[in-house]
């Protein structure tokens, strides 16, 4: 790597404190967020980025200034979430993670994207990305109104029937979880706060509470629903993964923003552009899988950064 920095900013559940960034006033969103050496590093990430375009992957680091916890930051406590063929096979583990991921939706719905979305949406309007790739299953890049998008491990917004395989809102299931369950969520809240992660889990620890909950089913067949993402355990599906490379294959570099590339789904894209020689640049807290594979590896706030990068660019944009 040519350039390593431990940067500082905002982490955990704070929502930057910039100030809001306008057309031509780009310098408002460096102050006060950014070392000198952590702009140095970004001079050179802008230098590296040019006039070419990047494929930019994303992970649970872009959208903890939307209130989401990421899974391995530094401040994010240990977690085992329930695998795929747990959540499947097991009637309990599975009327457990309904009653926990019912009050992790009723706190994750409202997250609104961030600077670092909109950032990102910039780059790609402005034409500087092939697409953007996320491990984040919050649509929020979407929200943000970026338009290529790859949702690589699914979107917590939709489920999935396994037997019919229609599809439903979330926000349908919501409901229909009130009506089979009244009175739970007032229940939840009376017993004191809860911890929520990035997949819309939740941490209960009541056993009266969990075995109170009745899960729902397919409203069509009455078939088992599953999240429509994917599970630990679980492969993502080919067309994603095969959507993806294109991306990486038709940019000049690959930029990762907030994912520490634990999982093979996106490691595979670091080492993919390493062995093309394409750069490979990151922007994350703490060590990831993909360092020795980096080009320029920066640890500062991904959302400063990004932002920092939108206006080195010269692009338009804006948070509303």
């Amino acid at each position: 790597m040519d350039k390593v920095r431990p940067g500082i900013g905002e982490t955990a559940l704070v929502r930057a404190a910039w100030e809001r960034p306008e057309a031509g006033n780009g310098e408002s969103t460096r102050a006060g967020m950014l070392a000198p050496a952590d702009i140095e590093v970004l001079e050179g990430i802008a230098a590296l980025l040019g006039d070419h375009s990047a494929a930019l992957l994303t992970g649970a680091g872009l959208s903890t200034d939307s209130g989401i916890p990421d899974y391995r930051g530094p401040n994010s406590p240990p977690r085992q979430p329930l695998s795929y063929q747990e959540f499947m096979g097991d009637p309990l583990l599975r009327q457990r993670y309904w009653a926990r991921n019912h009050v992790g939706w009723t706190h994750l719905h409202h997250a609104k994207p961030n600077a670092g979305h909109y950032a990102a949406e910039a780059l790609e309007r402005g034409g500087r990305l092939s697409g953007i790739i996320t491990q984040n299953v919050d649509r929020l890049h979407e929200s943000a109104g970026a338009g290529n998008v790859v949702d690589l491990h699914g979107r917590f917004d939709q489920i999935v029937c396994m037997t019919c395989h229609n599809t439903f809102s979330r926000a349908f299931l919501a409901n229909l979880l009130d009506e089979l369950n009244p009175g739970f969520l007032d229940a939840v809240s009376d017993a004191g706060g809860v911890s929520v992660a990035p997949d819309a889990d939740a941490e209960l620890e009541s056993e009266k509470l969990i075995r109170s909950f009745t899960p729902a089913t397919c409203p069509l067949c009455g078939g088992m629903l599953k999240p429509d993402f994917v599970f630990f355990g679980e492969n993502v599906p080919k067309d994603r993964v095969e959507r993806s490379y294109a991306m990486v294959d038709s940019a000049n570099m690959l930029l990762v923003a907030g994912s520490s590339l634990t999982v093979m789904s996106g490691l595979r894209f670091v080492k993919k552009a390493a062995k093309d020689g394409k750069p490979v640049v990151i922007i994350n807290r703490g060590t990831t899988r993909g360092d020795s594979l980096a080009r320029i590896k920066l640890e500062a706030g991904v959302g400063e950064s990004l932002g920092w990068l939108v206006d080195a660019l010269k692009l338009d944009w804006r948070i509303p």
